[in-house]
């Protein structure tokens, strides 16, 4: 069931991208659409993998008694066995969640914000407008900042 939302979202968005195939309208659009689609498809399998590996269980940890954790175990024992595989690819998951969303914030602004300030110069009254397309991709650099501190905040 885990891996049924992620596996729908991919197929959902290769389903959009039939269209683009059948025109040939331009012959380096597929060849950058392809790569656009790859490196999508292999951030969403990094995204799924270390999300999974951050949540898996120590089996170590599962077959020791919680009464002999709790009383018996030295704080020492209990705080080994806290820090694992687990929980590093969880630090390494909210660092690529950082890291991939300020790349796609960055690209996105760059292609944003010449746009905005071309407009601006020639109609000073769509600065409002132009400036909401500049936050729009800024905003995807807060998203997977705030994705970061829940994953930091769940480990």
């Amino acid at each position: 069931m885990l891996f049924l939302i992620p596996a729908a979202a991919l197929v959902a968005a290769l389903l959009l991208l039939i269209p683009l195939f059948r025109s040939p309208k331009h012959p380096h659009a597929r060849r950058r659409l392809a790569a656009n689609a790859g490196v999508f498809l292999v951030a969403a399998l990094l995204l799924v993998t270390l999300s999974v590996g951050a949540f898996a269980a120590d089996p170590e940890v599962e077959a020791t008694p919680i009464s002999a954790t709790s009383e018996t175990a030295p704080a020492a024992e209990v705080a080994e066995s806290d820090s694992g595989l687990g929980q590093g690819l969880g630090y390494l998951a909210a660092a690529l969640a950082t890291g991939m969303s300020c790349l796609g914030a960055g690209i996105a602004i760059a292609s944003t914000a010449p746009a905005a300030i071309g407009a601006f110069s020639e109609d000073p009254k769509a600065f409002g407008k132009a400036l909401i397309f500049v936050v729009l991709g800024e905003g995807v650099a807060l998203y997977g900042l705030l994705i970061s501190i829940l994953l930091i905040n769940s480990l």
